[in-house]
């Protein structure tokens, strides 16, 4: 125990802590060890990978987007979202929660639904690719896209071209016989499209308008499955 007058030589006043804060500018005291700060132009860090490109390079990718050949030069996070909407204007292809949970940005990878908000578009070099642009021929509207028009499939709008590319690759991936959670028979090579069915396999796309009865519709009339 240190007795009262060494307590005293020892103690430090909250005015000479302040005081010296100036001193210690650019330095962080972790553990009682200084730690330089990172400075501008300062190494990178250790174990850093020497292929990977330095931070604000522009990477080249080419999207075959409804089947034009798009070279483009990127920021490697780009998300296939942003690349489609800010760099090719098509902006059919909606941002709605960019956490993959609204499907609103859903388009055809090879033939295949995905979320484009969840992937980035270097991931996707020379890959097709089909938007909700890229569904009509000419002025013909696809099967898909009348019947959600005929059936009112839709009321503001903002989620249909997601549902609509959804529909479309569900439609393929039935037809190719993946079951879905509610398909009772799991070797049947197409599983019948009930109501249910298709509620299953569209979960993944929201209309907060709830127009869910009318997609429903669409989506068997699109499918030529009897009601």
């Amino acid at each position: 125990m240190l007795d009262e007058d060494a307590q005293s030589r020892h103690a430090v006043t909250r005015r000479q802590v302040l005081g010296t804060g100036g001193a210690v500018t650019g330095t962080l005291l972790i553990a009682g060890v200084p730690v330089a700060a990172n400075a501008a132009g300062s190494a990178p860090p250790t174990g850093q990978d020497a292929g990977a490109p330095e931070p604000g390079a522009l990477v080249e990718v080419t999207l075959q987007v409804n089947g034009h050949s798009l070279p483009l030069r990127l920021d490697p996070r780009t998300t296939l979202l942003d690349a489609l909407r800010e760099h090719l204007a098509l902006t059919g292809t909606k941002k709605g929660c960019d956490h993959g949970q609204c499907g609103a940005c859903t388009v055809l990878l090879n033939g295949r639904r995905i979320d484009s908000c969840l992937t980035l578009a270097v991931m996707h070099d020379g890959q097709e690719i089909t938007t909700i642009e890229g569904l009509t021929e000419g002025d013909a509207l696809h099967p898909m896209q009348a019947a959600f028009v005929e059936h009112d499939g839709f009321q503001c709008g903002y989620c249909t071209c997601g549902q609509i590319c959804s529909a479309v690759g569900m439609l393929a991936e039935s037809r190719a016989g993946m079951p879905s959670y509610v398909t009772g028979n799991l070797s049947d090579p197409h599983p019948t499209l009930t109501d249910e069915e298709i509620r299953e396999r569209m979960s993944g796309n929201i209309c907060r308008c709830a127009a869910y009865p009318n997609i429903v519709a669409a989506i068997k009339q699109a499918g030529g499955v009897e009601s």
